[in-house]
């Protein structure tokens, strides 16, 4: 007799690091592959010192639904640009290996290959709803792998900081600003 789904043991903590260990192995070869194919330029995008072309349609669709409530939406679409700017000066302060590991990051959510069966969305960054995106930010915080959660906190923290490192942001929190000297 084959034992039914609900007499089977729950998935064991050796059963989660195998699927942890595929998991990280799945996109470093995807990061990896897009490296050596060229999919991935590491040639900075116009005004720009380390966003490259690539990063930025994923970014400037993600950025509105991350900073959700953080201000008005009219602020947000046009404090955009200024969060890109600043997202890529946080870039440049980085640690190399942590430059290399937020590149791959970038890598797999922008190739297409990678994108559709990680977050969801099969088309083109451009063409995602908010509510797609949404939905593939929960699912990654929400996820049993720990790389995705690990993914989704670093996108997370990484646009919050260069949202409020721009004086635009400061008023709706209150924030006077540095003092003057």
């Amino acid at each position: 007799m084959n034992p039914s789904l609900t007499d089977s043991p729950a998935l064991s903590r050796r059963g989660v690091l195998k699927i942890g260990l595929c998991a990280s192995a799945f996109l470093a070869t995807a990061g990896l592959g897009a490296s050596l194919t060229g999919c991935s330029s590491s040639t900075p995008a116009s005004g720009f010192a380390m966003l490259r072309n690539s990063d930025l349609p994923f970014l400037r669709a993600v950025i509105p639904v991350l900073l959700e409530g953080v201000a008005s939406a009219q602020a947000v679409a046009s404090g955009i640009d200024g969060t890109l700017k600043k997202l890529d000066f946080s870039l440049q302060h980085l640690s190399p290996e942590m430059f290399k590991l937020t590149q791959q990051l970038f890598d797999v959510l922008s190739m297409g290959l990678t994108r559709g069966p990680l977050t969801g969305i099969w088309g083109s960054w451009e063409n995602a709803g908010a509510e797609q995106i949404r939905h593939f930010l929960q699912r990654w915080e929400n996820s049993y792998l720990n790389l995705l959660r690990m993914g989704q906190g670093s996108l997370l923290k990484l646009v919050i900081m260069a949202w409020y490192f721009q004086p635009v942001s400061w008023a709706h929190c209150g924030y006077p600003g540095p003092p003057k000297i």
